[in-house]
């Protein structure tokens, strides 16, 4: 199985959406931009929080296993991924990379 890098590539904050509905949270993503994560297989690399692990724990598993092309190759390395996460008031985009060992 390969070990698959995770790097936060952008993160967005939509303050008129938290302001409008969201309670207020103390730490709600503490991922900065240029932050890498390895994963192997199923285990959620230490310090990803767990909304996030959910939404790329199925790409990370494809690729892990050798996936490639997820999507029809709409990714320029055929073994990646640009996913982000389901937070819909502070999205971070991930780009997760299989590596060779």
């Amino acid at each position: 199985m390969k070990r698959v890098r995770i790097t936060v590539i952008r993160k967005v904050c939509h303050r008129d959406l938290i302001e409008r509905y969201e309670n207020p949270i103390e730490h709600p993503c503490d991922l900065h931009e240029g932050q890498t994560f390895i994963a192997r297989g199923w285990e959620k690399p230490e310090g990803l929080c767990e909304s996030a692990w959910q939404s790329l724990s199925p790409f990370v598993m494809t690729l892990a296993h050798g996936g490639t092309s997820l999507y029809d190759g709409w990714m320029k390395n055929p073994a990646s991924a640009m996913v982000s996460c389901n937070d819909g008031f502070r999205p971070v985009s991930f780009l997760v990379e299989a590596l060779d060992d």
